[in-house]
């Protein structure tokens, strides 16, 4: 019988009046293979709390969606997928496998996989930020990728089809292309940086 560990821990952080903390409440549900984490607020009452989690999973996982507005969402060492969102922070994605999506408005992203498997489409999206996508060598994707009002480059060798000036844009296949799946990252104010993640020694 396989048995899923997790391990939450969460700190909460008052801006004013340490009694703010009483009113944030964590809500954790758990299910047979799954866990939930939430950040309950009052309702009608202002409570300035930040609250941080560390939360550590097995190394296989299905991150069905992690989001929060005001702050930053890290992963690191998983092997799986899942959905990525904040408002007000970075979304960075280090030493892991399978597909993500990562969103935000203002912030950075990155994205940093050492394999990219078969599935639906990623994407990265953000307004006010940059975006570093690191794939390795022999990563096999379809890649469209826009920056409106900054600068883009590019490590992978490979024919690009621009549809906006050529600094700005890169739309290519890599490897064989479509058995990675299409990969779409776009920012307006910030560059994209497509690098080739070399295996550690």
């Amino acid at each position: 019988m396989n048995v899923c560990v997790f391990e939450v821990s969460a700190v909460k952080v008052a801006k004013d009046d340490g009694s703010d903390t009483s009113q944030v409440k964590i809500d954790l549900e758990s299910h047979p293979g799954a866990v939930e984490v939430r950040t309950l607020y009052p309702k009608g009452q202002g409570a300035e709390v930040a609250v941080e989690y560390r939360i550590h999973v097995p190394f296989h996982v299905l991150l069905g969606g992690v989001s929060t507005v005001n702050g930053s969402v890290i992963v690191k060492g998983v092997d799986g997928s899942g959905e990525l969102k904040t408002v007000n922070g970075n979304v960075e994605v280090f030493d892991s496998t399978g597909r993500f999506s990562e969103k935000t408005t203002n912030g950075n992203l990155r994205l940093e996989l050492k394999q990219v498997v078969s599935g639906g489409p990623m994407k990265l999206e953000t307004v006010n930020g940059s975006v570093i996508l690191g794939l390795p060598q022999d990563a096999r994707a379809n890649v469209n990728a826009l920056s409106m009002n900054g600068e883009l480059y590019s490590e992978f060798p490979t024919a690009a089809k621009a549809k906006a000036p050529a600094s700005h844009s890169f739309n290519g296949k890599l490897g064989m292309g479509t058995s990675g799946g299409d990969i779409s990252v776009r920012t307006i104010n910030g560059g994209i940086r497509l690098v080739v993640q070399h295996p550690a020694v």
